[in-house]
């Protein structure tokens, strides 16, 4: 039985999951659409699989996973022997520990400003909840400057964020990372040579490029991941 994966080919998350689909080479799964204009994700059955009534969520013959990164590290895990080795094996302690480290930067440094500024520059005015607050989206802008002035550092230094090799903490930055340069803000990463270069390099993989432009749908029309 092949898997099922509950979410929108328009949203930024489950776009981080069908990007790590296609560097695994996993090609026999379902992608079961929730309608999120309509509010599929806050009724049954979906909250009974994901109770805080967000997409996307992986069903692996009755077993399933919530969150996308979670989602992500399952599939590279489950697929260890195929495709691009996305996650370091936890028998190299090491290398884990490093690409672990890499997937808290994302998380703690990279995702929180450049989500606010995806909420503020896109989902707030599909969501009619008014226009951006621009002075929000300054600040989150300088968030993301600070954080990229440590990711300078770090590329300089080494090709990705987890190492010589390029793992899942890089490939979770891009559906928000090219939502940004989408509406303006591409400049943020072309004050940091190796930040641009790395980021250039992963927008040019293969896997993103089917992830990013669905089909039978149009680029550049992100969803929200079923955000109130």
């Amino acid at each position: 039985m092949g898997l099922k994966l509950h979410g929108s080919k328009f949203s930024t998350c489950t776009q981080r999951v069908l990007t790590v689909l296609a560097e695994k080479g996993v090609t026999d799964f379902e992608i079961v659409s929730i309608n999120l204009p309509a509010g599929e994700h806050r009724r049954e059955p979906f909250v009974s699989m994901q109770p805080f009534a967000k997409i996307p969520v992986l069903e692996d013959d009755g077993f399933f996973v919530y969150e996308s990164r979670a989602i992500c590290k399952y599939i590279a895990a489950k697929y260890a022997d195929q495709g691009t080795q996305v996650m370091p094996s936890t028998s190299d302690l090491k290398a884990f520990g490093v690409f672990e480290q890499g997937c808290s930067i994302e998380h703690s440094y990279f995702d929180g400003p450049a989500s606010k500024i995806g909420w503020e520059k896109v989902f707030k005015q599909h969501k009619g909840a008014g226009p951006a607050d621009e002075a929000k989206v300054a600040e989150y802008v300088a968030d993301l400057e600070s954080a990229f002035a440590v990711y300078e550092k770090i590329l300089s230094k080494q090709g990705y964020l987890g190492g010589n090799e390029v793992t899942l903490a890089d490939l979770f930055h891009l559906p928000y990372g090219t939502l940004i340069q989408s509406v303006g803000f591409g400049s943020v990463f072309e004050k940091y040579p190796s930040v641009k270069k790395w980021f250039d390099s992963l927008q040019a993989r293969e896997s993103w490029k089917k992830a990013s432009v669905p089909a039978g749908g149009p680029p550049g029309k992100p969803q929200a991941n079923g955000k109130p």
